[in-house]
């Protein structure tokens, strides 16, 4: 058992005024979710008064523990605990929340806000990542102090996570919390606020589970602590205080603690129904809100010397915590002179100068599947950066996404790297994406193409907070063949292309899928890998007057160019389908037609190059142009043009050979050649 906690009538000040100013912000706004900001504003001051480990100072500050607030709806509840302990929000700034430019935005957003450690909102999703933290807090433990004891390493620390009803009925938080019991992830706790309320009212007419015992079925540790309980509402701090510093203490799985609130208390008439839940309160609520509290109803934003004074001593504890965590950490750098160099390597964001020294060279003249480019790929690169981790949503076979040679990352595993994330593909998404928030290991995750629909959610995240995650969807298009169309990828590529911020990356070959993990390593941007079931040639671009593989960084490149004087037609092509582009340039050529074959990997990077070099490649003059790739043809018609044609799928496929459904859909030489001849003809009628 901890020691009591010390609380005195500073800190019953100090939580009203947290409940105030939550009230007062959101009446400003004129919007926001004021309810549960109010009712837990004690359980967060807790939190980042008592229980965390931080300094307000340093906000990244490498020993610290992380806090992420999976209800991001609540954000002025964790913007008050930012400004009261000294993070640098002002009380302007929790006046101006939910406005253009401030950094008080309606839910968290990660890299605007000090002390905001990922950008929440969408229900799940917080908690889903914080396991993949967590699990990046064991995997930095094993890399770089691996013996000391439990405890005792600086990089030993605590994930906490606020969720409430709505986190755990989305289903991502079952399947993360699933895994989280599998893998024993002591450092992780999870305060569950249980209000039952929800904006359609009380939650009995939707979510009437057990969550405990589900919890526990789990192999989670869980705890409840009821404020509600004796018929009188009473906020206990000390027994919340002991639950949540007895789950940091556990160490052999993670931990939930349930505290059953009544959402918005003390507000007079709204307390514990939906409206307080996401509106403000009004005028005369407000100033009931402070008479309950024993505050001053005339007073807005009011925040008394004394109170702040108080708060701000979290910066005092904080820079002694850092000291303290400093000199084990230098004694730690003088005993493991090479992990520290890897470290500081890391947290550069450098990779290291020999690295393409160590990709591999695929033979030409041999047929490859890009996926299995990949694995081999990925088990060359495992040599050389040990932060690279990763694995399959139970897909690894399939996907290649185990480095030979590696362990799995098990409780019972000290140095495993390979994940399993079972048949979990959205959380699997989100724990990439806490794996990257975390720092400084970079993940990787795969499955087919075709259920990258099921991690859409956190994919957007990824995408909107700019995370260096690699995703590995496989299975590319319908060369899946007699798998049928249930599990051919129609759409995908140009789903996924609407999302801004994702590199959407289709390798024709092997060499190109070498190159590709190369620049999406050096970019640290989110990216999918996209690759393909079926074996694809390995061209001898030297003998065939190929371009070098590497120039598929710049997104798309003159793979061969036309072999006449003239250029009288361009064709664009991606992934398995180069290989017809370049099959159908040569009896265009025959005719006397001058084609240029251009491979197209990446549409994000191409976009990204100069005027010069896009004109270069595309030339204005020539119209006639033709894309080649087996998904939707929406993407290429800004590259096309009105002359254009694209060789495309604009149906569901159908269980059958992959070898009938290309041919089927044009996807052969004589097919794009046609194409070809098609735009030539459109071009010279505009």
């Amino acid at each position: 058992m901890s020691n009591a906690l010390i609380w005195s009538s500073i800190d019953d000040r100090a939580v009203a005024t947290a409940k105030a100013l939550a009230a007062d912000a959101v009446e400003k706004a004129g919007s926001g979710h004021p309810g549960t900001a109010i009712s837990l504003a004690g359980a967060a001051y807790l939190l980042f008064q008592r229980l965390m480990t931080h300094d307000p100072a340093t906000p990244d500050w490498l020993g610290r523990d992380r806090f992420v607030l999976s209800s991001g709806h609540t954000s002025i509840m964790l913007y008050n605990q930012l400004y009261l302990a000294g993070y640098g929000l002002t009380l302007d700034d929790l006046k101006s929340l939910r406005t253009a430019g401030s950094l008080t935005p309606g839910h968290p957003e990660w890299g605007l806000t000090a002390g905001v450690e990922m950008s929440t909102g969408p229900l799940g999703q917080g908690l889903a990542s914080a396991v993949g933290m967590a699990m990046a807090a064991r995997r930095e433990r094993i890399l770089f102090d691996p013996d000391a004891a439990p405890g005792t390493s600086p990089f030993d620390h605590t994930i906490w996570v606020v969720a409430g009803e709505g986190d755990l009925e989305e289903g991502i938080t079952a399947e993360a919390s699933s895994l989280a019991g599998t893998q024993k992830l002591g450092n992780l706790v999870v305060l569950f606020d249980e209000n039952r309320i929800s904006i359609e009212g009380n939650t009995n007419v939707a979510f009437t589970e057990d969550v405990l015992a589900r919890y526990e079925a789990y192999g989670w540790h869980t705890a409840t602590v009821d404020w509600t309980a004796g018929g009188a509402y009473h906020e206990d701090y000390e027994g919340l205080y002991q639950a949540l510093a007895a789950a940091k203490a556990q160490t052999d799985a993670p931990t939930l603690v349930r505290v059953r609130t009544i959402i918005g208390w003390p507000s007079p008439t709204k307390q514990n129904t939906g409206g307080i839940h996401g509106s403000k309160l009004g005028t005369e609520e407000v100033a009931g809100l402070k008479q309950a509290l024993g505050l001053d109803p005339a007073k807005s934003f009011d925040v008394p010397d004394d109170v702040l004074a108080h708060t701000r001593e979290a910066l005092a504890r904080g820079a002694a915590a850092k000291a303290e965590w400093e000199k084990g950490f230098q004694a730690w750098r003088a005993a493991n002179p090479e992990r520290a160099v890897l470290l500081e390597r890391l947290l550069a964001h450098q990779l290291p100068a020999d690295i393409e020294q160590a990709l591999p060279v695929f033979e030409a003249g041999s047929s490859v599947a890009t996926r299995a480019a990949s694995g081999q790929v990925l088990t060359a690169l495992g040599a050389v950066l040990p932060e690279l981790w990763g694995g399959s949503a139970d897909l690894a076979g399939s996907n290649n996404t185990s480095m030979k040679g590696e362990t799995s990352f098990l409780p019972d595993s000290p140095t495993g790297r390979t994940i399993h994330f079972g048949i979990r593909e959205h959380a699997m998404a989100a724990i990439m994406n806490g794996i990257a928030l975390h720092g400084p290991t970079l993940p990787y995750g795969g499955t087919f193409l075709v259920f990258s629909d099921y991690m859409r959610g956190a994919v957007r995240l990824s995408a909107l907070m700019g995370l260096p995650v690699t995703y590995v969807w496989t299975h590319d298009s319908i060369g899946v063949g007699e798998d049928g169309p249930t599990h051919q990828p129609v759409e995908h590529l140009a789903a996924l292309r609407a999302i801004p911020g994702l590199d959407v990356v289709r390798p024709a070959d092997a060499n190109e899928t070498a190159w590709a993990w190369r620049h999406i390593l050096a970019r640290r941007k989110p990216a999918g890998l996209i690759l393909s079931r079926q074996n694809l040639p390995v061209p001898d671009r030297a003998a065939e007057g190929l371009a070098d593989a590497v120039d598929l960084c710049a997104g798309a490149y003159i793979l061969a160019d036309s072999s006449l004087p003239t250029l009288d037609v361009i064709l664009l092509a991606s992934g398995s389908e180069v290989q017809w582009a370049l099959a159908a340039r040569d009896i265009l050529c025959r005719e006397g037609v001058g084609a240029r074959v251009v491979s197209v990997p990446c549409l994000e990077w191409f976009a990204e190059q100069p005027a010069s070099y896009k004109e270069n490649v595309l030339p204005a003059a020539v119209k006639a142009r033709v894309s080649v790739e087996a998904g939707l043809a929406a993407p290429w018609r800004g590259l096309v043009g009105d002359a254009g044609v694209s060789v495309s799928v604009e149906a569901f496929g159908e269980s059958a050979p992959a070898g009938y459904l290309f041919d089927k859909h044009g996807f052969t030489a004589e097919g794009v050649a046609a194409a070809a001849r098609q735009s030539i003809a459109q071009a010279a009628a505009k």
